[in-house]
C-alpha cells in the first residue's frame, strides 16, 4: 500500500444510496435482515455438508464452497454499508478501499469459476451418469476449487496493480456504498481512458464468456435430456432452473458495469445490491428448500436432535 503515501487523497467519502432518513431506516432493516439470513443460511449449508455423510458428494462439496464465497463477498460490503447508514460522513481510508476492491474481485472471480464447475458437475451427472463418480472424483473437485482461487487472484491482481498506482489528488467522493474500479478510477488525477478498457477487457470478457458458457451448457444439458427421454425433461429443468436463476442474477450487474465503457448513472450501485445481498441469500434458499437431498438431510438432523433430547 505504498501508493497511498504518494497520493494527496488518503481517504474516500462513500456517498451511499440515499440521503433520506426514512430510506436509511428501510435500508438498515433490509440489509440487516438479509445479512443475518446470508450468515445463517450459508453457514447452515456448510454445516450440513460437513456433518451429513450422505452429502459428501461432488455437488455438495462445490455448493459448500459457493456458500463460503457468498458469505465472503457479502461481508466485504454489507457490514460497512449498514454501519454507514447512521453516520454523517461515510469515510473509508485509501488502504481499506483498495483492500475492498481487491477482495470483491477475488471472490467474484472465484465464484465465476465455481459456477462453471457446478454446471460441469450437473452436465456429468445428467448426461454421463455411469461415469459421474469417476469423472467428478475428489481430486477433480479439489482441482476445480484450487483453479477457481488461482483465476480469482490473477483476475484481481491484473487490474489492481494498475489502479493502486494511480495518483489521487482531487475529489474524493465515491458515488456508491462501496469501492470498486469504475467509481474510484474516475477520481484519479490522470486520464484513465486506456485503463478503463483494460478493466473492461478483463472483467467484461470474463463475465460475458462465463455467462454465455453457462447458459449454453444448460441448454445443451436440456437438449440432451429431451432427446433421451422427454419425460425426464421437466425434472432436469426443475433441477437446472435454480442454477440458471443464480447465474442470471449474479452476472446481470457484472455485465451492466463491465461489458461496455463505465456508465455515468447511479444505476450500477443499485444493481450490485443483487450481488452483495440478494443472490447470497437466494443461494441457500434455492439449494435447500428446492433440493430433495438437502431436505432429507435436514429431516435426519431433526430426528437426531429429537432422539438425543429424548434420551437425555
Amino acid at each position: 500500500m505504498d501508493a497511498a503515501n504518494d497520493s494527496v487523497v488518503s481517504e474516500f467519502v462513500l456517498i451511499g444510496l440515499s440521503n433520506s432518513w426514512e430510506m436509511h431506516l428501510f435500508l438498515f432493516l433490509f440489509f440487516s435482515v438479509f445479512y443475518v439470513g446470508i450468515i445463517l443460511g450459508n453457514l447452515f449449508i456448510v454445516f450440513m455438508v460437513i456433518i451429513d455423510c450422505h452429502l459428501h458428494t461432488p455437488m455438495y462439496f462445490l455448493l459448500a464452497n459457493l456458500s463460503l464465497l457468498d458469505l465472503g463477498l457479502s461481508s466485504t460490503t454489507v457490514p460497512k454499508m449498514i454501519s454507514d447508514l447512521f453516520t454523517d460522513h461515510n469515510i473509508i481510508s485509501f488502504p481499506k478501499c483498495m483492500i475492498q476492491i481487491f477482495f470483491i474481485h477475488v471472490t467474484g472471480g472465484v465464484e465465476m469459476v465455481l459456477l462453471i464447475a457446478m454446471a460441469y458437475d450437473r452436465y456429468t451427472a445428467i448426461c454421463k451418469p455411469l461415469h459421474y463418480l469417476t469423472i467428478m472424483s475428489s481430486k477433480m473437485c479439489v482441482s476445480f476449487v484450487a483453479a477457481a482461487w488461482i483465476v480469482g487472484i490473477v483476475h484481481a491482481v491484473s487490474q489492481f496493480v494498475f489502479v493502486i498506482n494511480l495518483p489521487f489528488c482531487g475529489p474524493n467522493e465515491v458515488d456508491s456504498f462501496y469501492c470498486d474500479f469504475p467509481r474510484v478510477m474516475k477520481l484519479a488525477c490522470v486520464d484513465t481512458y486506456k485503463l478503463e478498457f483494460v478493466i473492461i477487457a478483463n472483467s467484461g470478457f470474463i463475465s460475458m464468456a462465463t455467462f454465455f458458457s453457462l447458459i449454453i451448457s444448460y441448454i445443451f444439458i436440456l437438449v440432451t435430456v429431451w432427446k433421451r427421454s422427454s419425460g425426464d425433461l421437466s425434472k432436469a429443468f426443475v433441477t437446472l432452473s435454480a442454477h440458471i436463476t443464480v447465474v442470471i442474477l449474479f452476472f446481470m450487474p457484472c455485465m451492466f458495469l463491465y461489458v461496455w465503457p463505465f456508465p455515468t448513472t447511479s444505476l450500477d450501485k443499485y444493481l450490485f445490491i443483487v450481488d452483495f445481498a440478494i443472490t447470497p441469500l437466494l443461494n441457500p434458499a434455492i439449494y435447500t428448500l428446492r433440493n430433495k437431498d438437502m431436505r432429507v438431510a435436514m429431516r435426519r438432523l431433526v430426528k437426531r436432535i429429537v432422539g438425543l433430547h429424548g434420551i437425555s
